[in-house]
């Protein structure tokens, strides 16, 4: 069943069983307010056990193209196409927030998307190999950021 995700009333529906679910609620919710504000679409997740497709199709970059296997237990899931843009987002227990931005025509760059809930220890998949850039959020409190450049064709 999806979830519009609310970024008035954060609410942790979905990702109750995080050890950060109240920080990791706060950073859905700022992506929600940023696709609400920026292009008028309404972030919407699905349960990561109705998602197996979409979540296969992002370990498969990931594990592809930096040798990645996350071990945290995928909750929840998004993925929508916007402005020739297929987006897919992934969501796991521990706090880490995930999103590939992979270009549809190959015209434009693909990419990656790492993103740390506040209270979050780095996943030792990442450990020494990303530097995180910090950033405040009223609604995700310190979020830590990193990206890689995806170069294959998925």
């Amino acid at each position: 069943m999806s979830y519009t995700v609310d970024f008035k009333n954060v609410t942790t529906a979905g990702l109750e069983s995080s050890p950060v679910a109240a920080a990791l609620a706060g950073l859905r919710a700022n992506e929600a307010r940023y696709y609400i504000n920026k292009c008028n679409l309404a972030f919407t997740t699905v349960p990561a056990d109705e998602s197996r497709e979409t979540i296969d199709y992002v370990n498969r970059i990931l594990k592809e193209e930096r040798g990645i296997e996350f071990a945290a237990k995928p909750l929840e899931t998004s993925q929508f196409e916007l402005d020739g843009a297929k987006i897919t987002y992934v969501f796991y227990e521990d706090g880490l927030a995930l999103n590939v931005m992979y270009s549809i025509d190959g015209s434009e760059k693909s990419a990656v998307g790492l993103k740390l809930s506040d209270g979050m220890e780095v996943p030792k998949e990442l450990e020494g190999k990303f530097k995180f850039a910090r950033m405040k959020s009223k609604l995700a409190g310190t979020i830590r950021g990193s990206f890689f450049i995806v170069k294959g064709r998925y």
